[in-house]
């Protein structure tokens, strides 16, 4: 059974960081590109990041460029995504996803193995 665990998230403060992580078990991990994507209170589900099966390629939507960046280690099988100067408007849940490739990573209709969401509340 491929499934994603997540951990990381919580209560931080205008301008704090935190860290997510993703550990892969069930799938071949060095054949997935992984994304991140969030769901803001009363808004719908939108990819903001993503890695490439190789690590190589790494892409970002506008909000997170310069703040946010994600990485893989192929050995723990684990993605991450670390998060600095976070603001109000980035509180919401925490997906991260498993998909073929990154060029579609916006779509949440392209994700085939899903985490189980993890809470980031960032208060003003």
């Amino acid at each position: 059974q491929p499934y994603l665990v997540q951990s990381g998230g919580g209560l931080v403060q205008d301008g704090e960081s935190l860290r997510l992580s993703c550990v892969a078990s069930g799938i071949p991990f060095q054949h997935y590109a992984v994304g991140w994507l969030r769901q803001a209170p009363g808004k719908e589900r939108e990819g903001f990041s993503c890695i490439s099966a190789t690590g190589i390629l790494t892409y970002y939507a506008e909000y997170a460029k310069g703040r946010f960046t994600v990485s893989r280690d192929s050995a723990r099988k684990t993605i991450y995504l670390q998060m600095n100067d976070l603001k109000p408007e980035d509180t919401g849940i925490y997906f991260c996803a498993a998909l073929p490739l990154c060029f579609e990573y916006l779509k949440t209709g392209n994700y085939e193995v899903w985490g189980q969401g993890t809470q980031v509340t960032v208060s003003s």
